[in-house]
């Protein structure tokens, strides 16, 4: 008997050995469980597993390209560089690419992993990035040697939102001087240059320009030799799901995953962030009305006043810079700290552009005043898991005070096309929105009954909206997911 399981224990460990692969994101993951920073999970380990795969074909990875016809570059004298260089530059790059496959071979190919909120896949895709060796500055754009494998590779980490906005403001920046020229290729290869691994968090689509500038800024990056790994709520095949001209943004779908790994964690529907312990004192709330004398209401103030600093706060309002030479206004703030109410960031036409550039001077932000979230409430709720999103990433202390517990802040709604008669209706459950000038609104109450609500005076769903607003309704859960691991003692930034 003492053999027998003398023998199984034997196979036990050789099984949980073989469990961990030997490349360096399963070693750091390792390191997390044995430490008791995370949980063991199947499907991590089988993620970090891929994460090795693809860190190991880094080492093959071709250079960038050379690119003559670039406008931007110092060297170029010529007023016309892009109609000049065009010809004797289409001849460079096809010796190059084929003089690049005869030495590296093809690029390896890029990971879009998708899954619900919380199951690691933001944690995994860090470690990977983690484990990959970055280049010195002073090599960053040199890509003329061409035979000689990096040792390092130029890399960046970015949330989908800001990738957005940098890439909207370049395009901003070259139109100002090349009006007639096509900034997409141009950008392109800077993007590439500066890096050659870029890596995705939270990969969405629901804005028409969005997808068109996607579908070709990702196959140029990919002729420029960039890696792209990419994480999701929503498989290839959901992305822009129900958007205008979504038949144009196809082929980008087909695109993805032709050249990347789809690796799916919906078999993982653990939340791993509700386990963490909210006792950072980040969230706050009373159901009493706020403007009533109550006591309830009254603690809560003294709380965030204490929090905010008291007396340490200005009296001079500071106008924020943001990109596209636009500013946000700060009306109660001072060193660390601004104080806001929820009309003043998400009532108000601003997005992740104004986010990230409070995120980047506050190291804490008060948000007071925050109301229940569901579908009657879109533009704002929309606003309010974006500025969500720039607190996390930039590990922002985000301080709220609701008028709901954090579990009823965000109502759970489902948007959906609907045809009768030949006339489509878009069914808002539970709650509601406006029409759009093609097709009719409907919305059904929580009896049951139905109703018409015109678009007049009203800001929520249109037609045109539905897939923005699905996405925003998945969204609601992420958000939640995020607030609670923003509450934990040990968030934020010094």
């Amino acid at each position: 008997m003492m053999k027998k399981m003398t023998k199984k224990m034997i196979g036990e460990h050789r099984v949980a050995r073989r469990s961990f692969s030997t490349g360096p994101v399963a070693a750091a993951y390792k390191l997390k469980v044995d430490a008791g920073e995370v949980r063991r999970d199947n499907a991590q380990i089988a993620l970090a597993a891929k994460f090795d795969a693809l860190h190991e074909s880094l080492a093959s990875l071709p250079p960038v390209p050379v690119r003559a016809d670039d406008p931007t570059q110092s060297n170029c004298k010529s007023s016309s560089p892009l109609l000049l260089a065009r010809p004797m530059a289409s001849a460079q790059s096809l010796l190059r690419k084929k003089l690049h496959l005869w030495s590296f071979g093809p690029p390896p190919r890029g990971m879009y992993i998708h899954g619900p909120v919380g199951v690691g896949k933001s944690f995994l895709m860090d470690l990977f990035y983690a484990s990959v060796t970055g280049a010195d500055d002073d090599s960053c754009c040199n890509n003329d040697s061409h035979s000689q494998k990096h040792a390092t590779i130029t890399k960046r980490r970015v949330h989908f939102h800001e990738f957005m906005l940098d890439v909207h403001h370049r395009i901003f920046v070259y139109n100002q001087k090349h009006p007639r020229s096509d900034a997409i290729p141009i950008i392109a290869h800077q993007l590439a240059q500066e890096a050659q691994l870029l890596c995705f968090d939270e990969f969405q689509v629901t804005d028409v320009a969005d997808a068109m500038i996607l579908k070709r800024l990702f196959l140029l990056l990919l002729d420029n030799n960039v890696v792209v790994v990419v994480t999701s709520n929503r498989p290839p095949d959901a992305l822009y799901e129900g958007g205008i001209n979504r038949s144009l943004f196809l082929p980008f779908i087909d695109m993805l995953k032709d050249t990347s790994d789809i690796i799916s964690m919906e078999d993982s529907p653990k939340d791993y962030r509700l386990e963490t312990r909210a006792d950072g004192q980040s969230y706050f709330w009373s159901n009493k009305d706020v403007h009533g004398d109550n006591t309830s209401y009254n603690k809560i103030q003294a709380q965030l006043e204490e929090m905010f600093g008291g007396t340490a706060s200005t009296t001079e309002a500071e106008s924020i810079p943001v990109l596209f030479g636009r500013s946000v206004q700060v009306a109660r703030l001072n060193d660390r700290c601004a104080w806001f109410d929820f009309c003043e960031l998400c009532d108000q036409a601003l997005g992740a552009a104004d986010y990230i550039s409070l995120c980047d001077r506050f190291s804490v932000l008060i948000l007071d005043r925050v109301p229940q979230l569901d579908a009657n409430r879109l533009n704002e709720a929309r606003r309010f898991v974006t500025l969500i999103d720039a607190c996390y990433e930039s590990r922002t202390r985000l301080v709220l005070a609701a008028q709901v517990p954090l579990d009823e802040l965000f109502v759970d709604f489902e948007a959906q096309v609907q045809s009768s008669d030949g006339d489509e209706e878009l069914i808002v459950n539970d709650k509601g929105g406006n029409s759009s000038s093609f097709a009719t609104t409907m919305i059904r109450t929580k009896e049951g009954e139905y109703y018409e609500w015109s678009a007049t005076g009203l800001v929520g769903v249109s037609l045109a909206q539905l897939s923005s607003a699905n996405d925003l309704a998945f969204s609601f859960r992420r958000a939640a997911s995020r607030l609670v691991e923003m509450g934990g003692k040990e968030w934020g930034r010094q």
